[in-house]
């Protein structure tokens, strides 16, 4: 009896470690930042296409925001990996036949959709949600971000949330 105490003890101390620790590591890679200490700055957004088959340039300056905050833009040249991502805050008719292509080859994309293209497409939208692909918010509007204040980009993204999901 007087073993399985001890060891229900051990446990117990294993555990309360254990979570202890996963606990600690979660809190270290949540980043937290303040939308009114970031910059508002607006940049050109755009790549200098090459015509030797070569990855394109962002940009120095593209590159050195996209290093401060840990983004993707171009992935590794030496990976045979392409990600096809879809703006559909300008679609012109063309995503039903992008999706019969994407099911017919297995390949899954990400479209960032406007609210307007939500409420006009939906089949679409559904459709795309079942053949997994990723979805993502393109705002309310398609505004560009740096002509808004804090509270119009809040607007643009949290209403977009709360009005079509």
């Amino acid at each position: 009896m007087k073993k399985i105490r001890y060891l229900l003890l051990f446990v117990l101390i294993v555990t309360f470690f254990s979570i202890s620790i996963i606990l600690k590591n979660m809190e270290d890679s949540t980043i937290l930042s303040n939308a009114n200490t970031l910059s508002n700055k607006k940049i050109g957004w755009g790549i200098k296409r090459n015509n030797n088959h070569e990855q394109p340039d962002l940009g120095s300056e593209n590159i050195k925001i996209l290093t401060e905050n840990h983004g993707i833009a171009i992935g590794n040249s030496e990976s045979k990996k392409i990600y096809l991502t879809f703006d559909e805050g300008y679609e012109a008719g063309y995503t039903p036949e992008i999706l019969k292509v994407l099911k017919q080859n297995r390949v899954k994309a990400a479209f960032f959709i406007t609210a307007h293209f939500v409420n006009t497409e939906p089949d679409l939208v559904k459709e795309m949600i079942d053949e997994g692909h990723i979805v993502g918010n393109h705002t309310i509007n398609h505004k560009s971000m740096p002509d808004l204040n804090s509270e119009q980009i809040k607007s643009e993204v949290m209403r977009f949330a709360s009005n079509n999901l």
